[in-house]
Parts: C-alpha cells; structure tokens; sequence
C-alpha cells in the first residue's frame, strides 16, 4: 500500500536532475505511469501519495517551486502533470503557487527555510476559501494565533507548508505560513464530489496555528497584488489543457482502432476538437509568457483571463465531442474516458469565470489591444 503523505526523506542525488529541460523528460516518461494510478485513486478518494513522492524523486517539486524554470517550462511541467491525473495537477499547481509567493514575499530567513523545503520535498499549498466567520488572527496567551477553518484546502492534512490568508484585528488580510499536515486538524467528510477526489480536499482548522514574526508571509494585501493575483491563473489554466488533452488522447485511440478511423463526421468533430485544444494551449503558452514577464501589468492580466476562457471553451467542446464519439462506453465508471471529464469538469469551475471574461472584455474594449500591441 502506498503511504498517505507523501515522506520527508532526503531527496536522491540531483545532480543528473538539475535542470528544468532534464526534469520534463523524465516527467513525461512517467506520465503513463501516473495515469495508470488514477482508476484506484479515484475510487478511493486517496491522496497521490505515491505520485507526489514521484515528483519529489524526478526533481519537479523542487525545480518548478525554485524560480530556475523559464515561464514555458513550468507551463509544460504544469501540462504534463495535468495529462497524467487533474487531482495530481492541482495538488503540483498548488505547490507552485506556495513557493513562489514565499519567494516573493518571504523575508531572507523564510526564503532561506524556502531553499531547504524544496530540497527536502515539502508540500506547498495556498488555501483561501474560507466559510463565515473566516480565519481571524487573535492574541492569546502564546502570543498571535490564528482562529478558524479553511474549506477546499486540497491536500489538507498532508500539506506541509499551506500559505492561508487571515483577517487581522485591524481587519488587514495577511498571508500565514501554516503547517497543513496535520491529521486531526482535517476534515475530509464534505468533499462529496464526482471528479478531483484525489485531491484529498475539505476543512482544515487552523485555531491555535502561530501566526508570528517567524510566520508572517509579506505585508497586508499582498495575496491579492496584481498582476500576479490575477495573471497567475495561468498555471492553473495549463493544468487544464493537460486535462483537455488526455481526453482528447483517449478518443484518438478509440477512432484508431477502428480500420477505417471512424466516419466522416466523426472525424470532423475530432478535428474541430484538436483544433480547440491546440488553440487553448497557445492561449495558455502566451499568457504565461506575458504574465511573467516583469513589466507584466493590466494587458497581461486581460490576455490570461482570455485564456481561462479558451481552455474551459476547449474542454466542454472535448468532453462533448468525447460523449457523441465514444457513445455510452464514455460514461462507464471503469472506462478512463469517465474519470478524465468528471475530473475536467469540476476543475473548470474554478472562481468567476463568466466575471473573468466580462473583466478581460471590458479591458479590451478600453484598450484596443489589436491595434495598439502586435502582440495580441
């Protein structure tokens, strides 16, 4: 039986590992692998922690949390992860976005304990959400403390560094660095869901959590600072267009093993199909050029929202073309076709999309990004 958490043991020697290039090829030959894994993770709603374990071995958790990576090789480290299992994808997503905002906003000792916790294979995660009242940071005889529960912490229970956002007495929202991993704090029992149930997902209590100087990520309001709030919904978007292809892939093999490939509406539809996803990914690879970009700012932020919108565009065209081509074997539980729409399908309700568009519209419309950037 794998372990429950991923382990901290000492990585293995990267020295052959190192680079980001090296890290992709030997991620994408292990993707098989991981999708082979998904059937029985699913079925039982247990944490990836084998794959996780995986990542940490090939060097991708430590790689893609650093900033070595060029913005195109983290968005296919992002692709490829989402191709092998979408609750894998969000979990590596979500581990990306914790390092990087201690990276950003850390000070020198945080992100000194940074370099050694990617080192080492520690977890990042970033939870927001939040029900009524939200996470309050309180005084207490120990000093600051936080008080509350986080709801949708994806991992919770087995993150090991979870960047939560709490309300300080002056009402300031700030970022905490807390320790997610701990069982007893988790509760599983509300993620009754169809699709991501590898993502180990539910409320986690963070009351009593130290919410000091040792914890204390960046200055009020920098969780939200833009571009990087907004813009950074690239990485998730790429994840996505991983998911959009390894459906895609699964229908390819369907139509081929037919002798005369399908008919010819069959294979107009799975045409329009590729040309939606491959169109998606350009999108994402685009966006996250421009978003990590320094001078990054509300063109950028306009140009990823569109994207956020051509990826969930090219997914529900995949997923239908998948149903009306594949027929009533899509929606058998075992068929690999039913885990990667019902997975795809709930991560693309991630927040606002239809606010995301309008937003990315309303900028356009100001700016007529056509005309005055080539670039759009």
């Amino acid at each position: 039986m794998p372990p429950a958490s991923i382990a901290l043991v000492p990585p293995p020697d990267y020295a052959a590992l190192a680079t980001p290039a090296r890290v992709l090829e030997r991620l994408a030959a292990v993707v098989p692998e991981i999708q082979a894994r998904a059937a029985r993770l699913d079925q039982d709603g247990a944490f990836p922690a084998q794959d996780l374990a995986l990542l940490r071995d090939l060097g991708a958790l430590e790689v893609f949390g650093g900033q070595s990576a060029t913005a195109l090789e983290l968005a296919q480290a992002l692709r490829l992860v989402g191709r092998a299992n979408l609750s894998l994808g969000r979990l590596f997503e979500g581990h990306v976005n914790g390092a990087r905002l201690v990276a950003w906003c850390g000070d020198a000792s945080q992100r000194r304990r940074l370099t050694q916790d990617l080192a080492h294979g520690r977890l990042f995660g970033v939870w927001n959400t939040e029900p009524a009242p939200g996470v309050r940071i309180r005084n207490s005889a120990a000093g600051l403390v936080l008080q509350g529960v986080k709801s949708f912490a994806s991992g919770a229970g087995h993150i090991h560094r979870a960047v939560v956002t709490a309300r300080t007495p002056a009402g300031e929202r700030r970022m905490v660095l807390a320790d997610g991993a701990d069982p007893a704090r988790a509760d599983p029992s509300g993620w009754r869901v169809r699709g991501m149930k590898a993502t180990a997902s539910g409320l986690y209590d963070l009351t009593d959590l130290p919410a000091n100087r040792e914890t204390l990520l960046g200055k009020a309001g920098d969780y939200e600072r833009e571009p990087r709030f907004s813009a950074g919904a690239w990485r998730f978007a790429a994840v996505q267009v991983g998911g959009v292809e390894r459906i895609l892939t699964l229908v390819r093999d369907h139509l081929a093993a037919f002798p005369d490939r399908g008919n010819m509406v069959h294979r107009a539809r799975f045409g329009a199909a590729v040309i939606a996803a491959r169109s998606a990914w350009m999108w994402v690879r685009e966006g996250a050029q421009r978003a990590e970009d320094p001078v990054a700012g509300p063109d950028e932020i306009a140009l990823v929202l569109m994207a956020r919108r051509a990826v969930e565009s090219a997914g529900l065209e995949v997923m239908e073309t998948a149903a009306r081509l594949v027929g009533t074997r899509a929606f058998f539980t075992d068929d690999p076709i039913d885990l990667a729409c019902r997975d795809l399908g709930l991560y693309l309700r991630q927040p606002a999309p239809d606010e995301a568009l309008d937003r990315a519209a309303e900028a356009f419309i100001a700016r007529d990004g056509w005309r005055d950037d080539p670039l759009w």
